[in-house]
């Protein structure tokens, strides 16, 4: 089944984006110890890294057969003007080891270099070996920063030239 991508709108999104995450907890378990599904979707729709305007960032969403089946979020002028800062892609566990990720990511960078973006950064949790596997065979690179996570481990910052 072909993915079909298209941006979430908070107004007619909202409660997709909740089952969304009440059906696929996942990264929010492992990033928090917690997934509260209805406040991930709100923030999801309201949050942006710092310095960047929330209503300037894209939220998209990957659909298999009608079904929310991942989400995005796409920032500019972060962690420089003129880059893309990726914060969020996650796909449900239904969706993932198909090459859905890799089209979604695909999706994501066409719209970074649309809007002038020349580096796509992202933030990857130390406990999460599978994502960066994933990130670094898309051709993400470490930059070097990082930081502490909440829960005691590290997250660290990649890049890719676009």
């Amino acid at each position: 089944m072909s993915p079909a991508i298209r941006p979430l709108e908070a107004a007619a999104d909202l409660a997709r984006v909740a089952d969304f995450w009440r059906a696929a907890p996942d990264y929010w378990l492992l990033a928090e110890g917690e997934c509260d599904a209805q406040a991930r979707a709100r923030a999801f729709f309201e949050d942006a890294p710092p310095g960047c305007d929330p209503a300037l960032s894209q939220r998209l969403g990957l659909f298999l057969g009608g079904r929310l089946s991942g989400v995005a979020e796409l920032s500019f002028g972060y962690p420089e003007p003129g880059d893309a800062y990726l914060g969020l892609m996650v796909l449900g566990p239904w969706a993932q080891g198909a090459g859905h990720g890799r089209t979604f990511l695909a999706e994501v960078g066409r719209r970074a270099r649309a809007a002038g973006a020349r580096t796509l950064f992202l933030a990857v949790l130390e406990r999460n070996p599978r994502g960066r596997t994933f990130w670094e065979r898309e051709g993400f690179r470490p930059t070097g920063v990082g930081r502490a996570d909440p829960l005691g481990g590290r997250i660290e910052r990649l890049a890719k030239a676009l």
